[in-house]
């Protein structure tokens, strides 16, 4: 269900700016419009749907206006035209007074420049926004230190922010917006001015925060590796307009123009897809059925292995073509030849993670869900090619070879 709703909405700069709205529909560019009319495009027709609990990535170049438009999904920039809609509610049309319940109870937000006030510890920093609130003091300290514990920083409350690392000083940020319990989170370039390594532990740490807090979050940054590795969904901007939107995997294998391409072409596929991407279909057998029905599948369909499920699609086993000819001239059944100990992945494990697996097995890779029901097989090939950037089919033709090799 979607939370925010943002329907045409611009952000145009300069005085002739809401009499040049129209000329954006007309076909007018940002260049002609800067030219012509001394109008600076910011935002260009933006239309997004961002659902409850996602975490939502805006990302772009320097310029490309991601940060001129999450600061209007709170009105800290006023649009200049279109609907943003909370909850079915158009921020534009509220008043002062209705907005500021909005920010104080339904959107808070964490900037890249952590703002702490150094003459404040940093517990009656994450107060802050409370205080001003006048929610009384035990009230307000109990959900400060609530958000604290929850950022990692119990322990931490009575220190002043200059006795903190940049990391942990981004930390207070996000447990302050946190202390008012929001259900739409943003963050603009929030991890931007941290090391590289303190960044990722930033974001391993919002990913295992979002596990416990299930708000939506809606992220900034013009790090695509960032935005590959926390978003649910991503934006992508150019020139004030959105250009693609998608999950990580549509973004990198189905890029929607030249732009879309150049802009993803050095990432490595290996860190971003997963199992789920590159398995395709399982052929299967029922373990009732003898080793000569399984021989004739195999042959009709071109394979070598057949993996063995019971009613409730849960994986037994796999067998080999070998084995079932075998067990046809000695007599065994099905569950004499079955081989158990095949690898067996879950589908969000990164490709980057099976190719010693698939190398080092002589049947093909399992892909299970949480119930160890059979989702789909991994072959090397597939592999290779979601490499190549060939987009994979969770079907595969009956001619395919469904081996380990």
């Amino acid at each position: 269900m979607s939370i925010l709703q943002l329907k045409q909405v611009s952000k145009l700069f300069g005085a002739q700016a809401e009499q040049s709205v129209g000329l954006l529909e007309q076909g007018w560019n940002k260049e002609k419009l800067a030219k012509e009319k001394s109008v600076t495009v910011g935002v260009n027709r933006v239309n997004l749907s961002i659902e409850a609990g996602e975490i939502f990535v805006i990302m772009g170049l320097s310029g490309s206006g991601k940060s001129t438009l999450v600061r209007m999904l709170n009105r800290l920039i006023e649009p200049t035209a279109g609907e943003i809609l909370v909850h079915g509610q158009d921020l534009r049309k509220m008043n002062k007074e209705q907005l500021r319940k909005v920010r104080r109870q339904t959107i808070s937000m964490v900037f890249q420049k952590f703002a702490l006030f150094p003459h404040r510890t940093v517990l009656e920093n994450v107060e802050y926004g409370l205080e001003i609130q006048k929610v009384k003091k035990p009230e307000r300290t109990e959900k400060a230190m609530k958000s604290l514990e929850l950022v990692g920083l119990k322990g931490w409350e009575n220190k002043s922010p200059d006795e903190l690392s940049g990391g942990m000083q981004q930390r207070v940020g996000l447990a302050r917006a946190l202390a008012n319990d929001p259900e739409i989170l943003l963050m603009d370039e929030a991890f931007s001015a941290l090391d590289p390594l303190i960044r990722r532990d930033m974001q391993d740490e919002l990913l295992e925060l979002q596990e416990t807090m299930k708000k939506t979050i809606i992220f900034i940054t013009h790090d695509l590796d960032e935005a590959l590795r926390i978003g649910d969904r991503i934006a992508l901007m150019k020139d004030g307009a959105v250009v693609q939107v998608g999950t990580p995997e549509e973004i990198l294998t189905q890029p929607a123009n030249a732009y879309v391409e150049r802009f993803v072409e050095d990432v490595d596929l290996s860190k971003v897809l997963t199992a789920a991407h590159v398995m395709r279909r399982p052929e299967t057998i029922m373990p009732d059925r003898g080793p000569r029905v399984a021989l004739e599948l195999m042959r009709e369909r071109g394979i070598s292995n057949l993996f063995v499920i019971d009613r409730g699609k849960r994986l037994l086993g796999v067998i080999t073509a070998e084995d079932a000819s075998e067990a046809m001239r000695s007599g065994k059944t099905l569950a004499d030849i079955l081989i158990t100990d095949g690898p067996r992945v879950h589908p969000d494990v990164l490709i980057n993670e099976l190719f010693e697996i698939t190398s080092m097995s002589k049947v093909p890779l399992a892909v299970v869900d949480d119930n160890d029901r059979l989702a789909g097989v991994i072959v090397r090939g597939a592999l290779l090619g979601a490499l190549a950037g060939e987009n994979s089919s969770k079907e595969v033709s009956p001619n395919a070879e469904n081996t380990a090799g």
